[in-house]
């Protein structure tokens, strides 16, 4: 488990990133040994995990299934500044409940929801697998 330590500017960085920002890049492995990065939602879950919701099918996912070392990384600044990576391990989470059970998720992302034309019900119903990150290190600048 990953302990961050919010009196470095870094800490404080990385938890405003875990706490605030919408968007992650997961990168996961394919069979090749390719990396592949994909934009997800995420919930920075009881301060240890983070929580994403993803279509069954996805590549991802069964990137997942087979190779369980990931990394997240969020979006820098413009100019390559505020570089936040957590590398760890993902795996389906089966007993995680419904995405529309999660209060803070679809506060969080009740815009994003109207903006792609759909409502927490129908959110969860299409992105019914969950995978939860656990977080070992971090790094960056």
């Amino acid at each position: 488990m990953l302990t961050i330590d919010t009196s470095t500017q870094f800490g404080a960085r990385l938890q405003r990133h875990l706490r605030n920002d919408a968007i992650a890049w997961l990168v996961t492995v394919d069979a090749d040994g390719m990396p592949q990065p994909s934009p997800v939602w995420f919930l920075w879950d009881a301060d240890e995990s983070l929580l994403i919701y993803s279509e069954p099918s996805a590549k991802k996912v069964r990137n997942i299934r087979e190779r369980s070392l990931v990394a997240i990384h969020f979006n820098g600044d413009a100019n390559g500044g505020d570089i936040a990576i957590l590398t760890g391990s993902a795996s389906v989470d089966a007993s995680a409940p419904r995405a529309d059970a999660i209060a803070a998720y679809v506060g969080k992302y009740r815009d994003g929801l109207l903006g792609i034309g759909m409502t927490p019900e129908a959110f969860a119903d299409a992105y019914t697998c969950a995978i939860r990150f656990m977080p070992e290190r971090s790094r960056g600048h």
